[in-house]
């Protein structure tokens, strides 16, 4: 079996969550950035990260995951300065299905990250995203080692999912 942990990562933290998935495949892999991957092809499962903008999945993995072969099997994995439950990564996550419409979903993960000062400065002026910016704010310490080790479960139950 072979899997690709393929992400994309502003501030390092859908990194973080690549590496932390990665640590819980246990048979061979490539872990890339997105935009260093050049073949989508030849994987068992592919395991997508991105992080959470405006609500969405931001437009250079939009484009990368619309280069997925039909009927791939996916895993999608993100980060946001929302609250894990909240209604923004939820949006994000069915922004990423719809993108999928072709590709055998399996799942999703998502955990708080850390959010730039000068994009959580911009909001805090605007008052219609004043409260998620303060919002945001909390993530400062995240992923943190209890976010880091909810990934390695997932991708454990992931793994098992495809081995099944």
């Amino acid at each position: 079996m072979k899997a690709l942990i393929a992400y994309y990562s502003d501030t390092g933290n859908t990194e973080k969550v690549a590496r932390a998935i990665s640590d819980a495949v246990d048979f061979d892999k490539d872990v890339s950035k997105i935009s260093d991957v050049t073949d989508w092809k030849g994987y068992d499962i592919i395991f997508f990260g991105f992080p959470v903008h405006a609500h969405s999945v931001p437009q250079k993995a939009a484009q990368q995951i619309a280069k997925i072969p039909e009927g791939q099997k996916i895993v999608f994995f993100s980060t946001h300065g929302s609250l894990r439950d909240g209604i923004l990564p939820k949006q994000a996550f069915e922004h990423a299905l719809g993108l999928a419409a072709k590709l055998k979903v399996l799942g999703h993960f998502g955990c708080r990250g850390k959010v730039t000062e000068q994009i959580i400065d911009a909001l805090q002026k605007s008052p219609q995203h004043k409260a998620w910016a303060e919002e945001a704010a909390g993530a400062l310490r995240h992923p943190d080692e209890n976010d880091l080790a909810d990934a390695k479960a997932f991708g454990t139950q992931m793994v098992a999912k495809i081995k099944a």
